[in-house]
């Protein structure tokens, strides 16, 4: 089996040239590159390849309309009306006749109908393998970005979705599922244990099979999208090679092929869309599972702020080239803070996240929603509570299908 997988995923080494440089730092240091060396480097052109497409995406600033403007204002509004009703908890085991089990999950909370699985988003926001905070409308954002991408993805691959009742559920296929994250990388970022830059930072070279060269920048493009796959776990997940996958059963070869050419094809158009409406896709990660009829399924969510982190497009390579962090769209902002305020992986009690910050990121995510699908979000405030409109609809669900 050795000998075969070396054929399976050869290494991959990542050939980059640049040039040194000293520059010299706008007063932000809440965002600035945290680098532990003395000497910056300036990418090159080779470093970033077609870079200009990022330069060059003209429109109405999405900066400014991230940080300022008419529609943040209303959303944030209704962001602070809606704080004390977060859905942090479900129980539809005790309230729809038919669930039999129930699951709970960092962000979701999973039941089990018997033929189907009903999946509900909660607003509860995870990072650092620990819940931090309810962000109002989360668990909706995530569900219906999701649903926008499982349905343009169509075209790559099937997925389990069988239909949506409510802004927070989804009714998914039963499926045996891969105890594997199929994490997809096109930079060198990131600030938790397991992020690229986190490693690599601390010197490590060869990451999950690809073979990383020296003199990487934090934030930097790599020459090509690469595949960085941890193993699926309760507490906190493991970086892992495709030969040890294969080797310890996790998966078997032909399954691992396909899920990972299909992990790849969908972080390729994801780019590409995310593109077109000034974003840059930085990375994320896809979960698989086998359906009844043996087909690999894509499951759980899709590019979403929760499972992906996003950059403004037009303002990346002016901020990297002057060592500020980019523009984000995802919850990377609260990972920062909890960072800058705590050890959220030792300490055992953390401070609470500010109301600020909570508004901020439910905008963010909102924005992000808004941008990606070109369309408003619908934040309707009724009397009716939110479980209670859950429950009801999952009900009628059910019982049609």
């Amino acid at each position: 089996m050795a000998g075969s997988m070396q054929v399976l995923n050869p290494p991959k080494t990542l050939n980059t040239k640049i040039s040194p440089f000293k520059p010299s730092f706008p007063a932000i240091p809440s965002f600035r590159t945290n680098l532990k060396f003395q000497k910056l480097t300036k990418i090159s052109a080779s470093v970033l390849r077609n870079h200009n497409q990022y330069q060059d995406y003209q429109q109405l600033s999405l900066a400014d309309a991230l940080l300022n403007g008419n529609r943040k204002e209303e959303v944030i509004c209704s962001i602070r009306s809606s704080l004390s009703n977060c859905l942090t908890e479900t129980n539809l085991n005790l309230t729809v006749p038919g669930l039999k089990s129930k699951t709970r999950g960092k962000v979701r909370d999973t039941y089990d109908s018997g033929e189907f699985l009903v999946l509900v988003t909660t607003d509860r926001q995870s990072a650092f393998d620990r819940i931090l905070a309810s962000i109002p409308y989360k668990g909706q954002v995530l569900n219906e970005t999701s649903l926008w991408w499982f349905d343009k993805t169509k075209h790559i691959t099937s997925n389990a979705v069988v239909s949506t009742p409510d802004k927070n559920v989804t009714i998914a296929k039963k499926c045996s599922v891969f105890p594997v994250e199929f994490v997809v990388r096109g930079f060198v970022t990131g600030s938790t244990d397991t992020s690229l830059w986190t490693v690599y930072n601390k010197g490590v070279r060869n990451y999950c099979g690809n073979v990383l060269t020296e003199g990487l920048v934090k934030n930097q493009k790599l020459p090509e999208n690469i595949l960085t796959p941890t193993t699926k776990a309760a507490d906190h997940d493991v970086p892992v090679t495709p030969d040890e996958i294969i080797r310890n059963g996790l998966m078997n070869e032909a399954d691992y092929k396909e899920a990972s050419r299909k992990a790849l094809s969908l972080f390729e158009y994801g780019q590409r869309v995310a593109l077109e409406h000034g974003l840059i896709l930085v990375d994320t990660k896809y979960e698989f599972g086998k359906g009844r009829d043996d087909s690999i399924l894509l499951i759980d969510e899709v590019h979403t702020p929760d499972s992906s982190r996003y950059w403004i497009a037009n303002s990346y390579v002016e901020r990297f080239q002057n060592g500020l962090e980019p523009e984000n769209v995802d919850k990377e902002l609260l990972r920062l803070w909890f960072k800058n305020h705590c050890n959220p992986y030792e300490d055992e009690v953390l401070p609470d996240a500010p109301d600020d910050l909570i508004y901020e990121l439910a905008w963010r995510y909102i924005f992000l929603y808004e941008t990606i699908t070109k369309t408003k979000f619908d934040m309707q405030l009724t009397e009716e509570p939110v479980h209670d409109r859950i429950s009801r609809n999952v009900a009628s669900a059910l019982s049609s299908l």
